[in-house]
């Protein structure tokens, strides 16, 4: 008996939309990635984290003895700087007192040796015989060095014994040397003090290593880590050469 083919069509329609659900539900689903999975490539892994500490260790402790010292030179440059300051006033004073006298020395000087002309002049010899026995004791070499080129009868004569080179007071040449020693004493106080400024600027780069290296192991970014890490060893290695050229005390 022959099937109506209206009713062959219906129940294969009916077949087909049964085995349609049935593929459907063979599909396994996909979760999406997770924020963790997309970033786990730029994570830090075990082994290199560890590494990364034990580095930060030693360039804190180096960072932080090397600070240390170079606060403690800074400190003895200061002093060194004090005291050469100190000192170079105190030569100064000295130096002030001592061409304080030798200019009322030379008062002196020009006084009885214009009194000593005058009487020798007028005629009186006694009187300027009495004068010359008053001249001071530096004063007597350069006044027989004049009077030995015959300054009344040579032209050529200096014009009085303040210009020979024997007169040279003793009070004078004393202010000039400790005027010159009070110069270098400044002088070495001045470089003291940069000596102290440039151990202050390093113990500041030092200090600044202390900062990145504290901070990179809190920062969990690969990238963003090792710049940190980079930047401290950079300071640290700049400040270590600093510690081992400059001059210490």
């Amino acid at each position: 008996m022959s099937e109506d083919p209206a009713s062959v069509g219906a129940s294969d329609r009916a077949a087909a939309s049964e085995a349609i659900p049935a593929a459907d539900s063979a599909k396994v689903p996909v979760e999406p990635a997770t924020e963790d999975q997309a970033t786990s490539a730029s994570r830090i892994p075990d082994w290199a984290d560890e590494a990364v500490d034990v580095l930060l260790v030693l360039v804190l402790a180096a960072a932080a003895v090397a600070a240390a010292w170079s606060g403690y030179q800074a400190a003895r440059w200061s002093g060194v700087q004090a005291s050469n300051y100190a000192q170079a006033s105190a030569k100064r004073i000295e130096s002030t007192r001592a061409s304080t006298a030798a200019d009322q020395q030379a008062i002196i000087d020009v006084m009885t040796f214009t009194n000593y002309v005058n009487a020798w002049r007028s005629g009186d010899t006694e009187l300027a015989e009495f004068y010359r026995k008053r001249f001071r004791a530096e004063f007597v070499p350069a006044f027989d060095a004049w009077m030995a080129t015959d300054p009344v009868n040579n032209s050529n004569a200096p014009s009085s014994p303040f210009a020979m080179p024997e007169y040279a007071p003793a009070n004078l040449a004393l202010a000039d040397q400790l005027e010159s020693e009070s110069e270098k004493l400044f002088a070495a106080g001045t470089e003291a003090n940069q000596r102290s400024d440039d151990y202050v600027l390093n113990t500041v780069f030092l200090a600044s290593v202390l900062f990145f290296a504290g901070i990179a192991p809190r920062v969990r970014w690969l990238p963003a880590q090792l710049i940190l890490v980079g930047l401290a060893l950079a300071l640290l290695g700049y400040g270590l050469i600093n510690v081992i050229r400059y001059p210490i005390e």
